[in-house]
């Protein structure tokens, strides 16, 4: 036996292993992004060929038409679309300023002993099935609104020249302010989440020098803090305004589910997800169901954008900075 041999012999032996199994580990990760990148088009291809009746019937007309009649087989997604993205854009102008209000106390006002629990807490709120958001909405909330704050936002801010018309109507209770509250309480978890954690990613020295420069709390967040994570900030917030587009079940209970465009957000309206959940089980109509497979289709092209514009502009810090 040749012991000279046997180390190398060895060594060739746990190279070869080696090598084995990271091309295993490659194929695996390779299959896992494969996999969910080729279900991720099916999805979206399936919804659009499930559509192709109402996209061959309307064509592009489908899209800017709000015509929604189903017992005249008149379908337009304008106005599904306005629904969603005014609700989105009024949970995020809520959701945003709040979650930052409260990563910035959990990191740098809170005390020690109240920044675990607290943060527990907020964070099991994003554990709350959405159902239970839209009950809470439609039993809780939307009675207090319509008889305490609804009629005083009518009365003052209703009147006041130019953006008077944005808080004017009846005080239902339901409609679009109300689903951008409750979607805002909803994405409060998520956002705020995440700016928590990377707040406490700055270096402790970095704050420590400002604060020996005499800065104020709120100059160390303004001017270290957020620019240090300014990007992974925005990431958060793109996240939850794609929780936001997406919300079925709380929307549909809180929106009021009316086919109209209007200007005022006391008023009822609908979205793209609230549609599906009421119509889709009672869809008999071919043309019907294809309508409503193409509105998902729809949503899905709206959160594509919205996620490829937020890569686009984290790329665009990510070159500022570097330069």
């Amino acid at each position: 036996m040749n012991t000279a041999t046997l180390p190398a012999s060895l060594a060739d032996l746990r190279t070869a292993r080696d090598a084995r199994a990271d091309r295993l580990f490659r194929w695996t990760l390779t299959a896992a992004g494969l996999f969910v990148l080729i279900s991720l088009i099916a999805a979206a291809l399936s919804m659009l060929w499930g559509g192709r009746e109402a996209l061959q019937t309307f064509g592009l007309g489908f899209f800017t038409s709000s015509e929604w009649n189903v017992g005249t087989r008149e379908f337009g997604a304008l106005v599904p679309i306005y629904g969603t993205l005014v609700s989105a854009t009024i949970a995020m102008v809520i959701a945003v300023p709040v979650s930052f209000g409260i990563a910035l106390f959990l990191t740098e006002v809170a005390p020690t002993w109240m920044r675990g629990p607290v943060g527990m807490a907020i964070e099991l709120l994003a554990g709350i099935p959405s159902i239970i958001y839209g009950m809470w909405g439609l039993f809780v909330l939307a009675p207090q609104l319509s008889e305490y704050v609804y009629p005083w936002i009518d009365e003052n801010l209703g009147r006041i020249p130019g953006v008077g018309v944005l808080f004017s109507g009846p005080p239902l209770g339901i409609g679009m302010l109300t689903a951008g509250l409750v979607l805002a309480i909803m994405v409060i978890p998520f956002v705020s989440s995440v700016m928590r954690e990377v707040f406490l990613t700055v270096p402790g020295r970095l704050k420590e020098s400002a604060y020996a420069l005499g800065s104020t709390r709120w100059e160390v967040m303004w001017d270290i803090v957020l620019p240090y994570t300014r990007s992974a900030v925005i990431g958060g917030v793109f996240l939850g305004l794609g929780r936001a587009l997406g919300e079925t079940m709380a929307v549909t209970f809180v929106i009021g589910n009316a086919y109209a465009i209007s200007a005022a957000l006391l008023e009822p309206g609908t979205s793209i997800a609230a549609t599906i959940a009421n119509e889709f089980a009672e869809a008999t109509d071919p043309l019907h169901r294809g309508s409503l497979l193409l509105l998902g289709f729809t949503l899905f092209l709206l959160t594509f954008i919205v996620l490829a514009a937020a890569r686009l502009m984290l790329r665009q810090l990510a070159k500022r900075e570097g330069n």
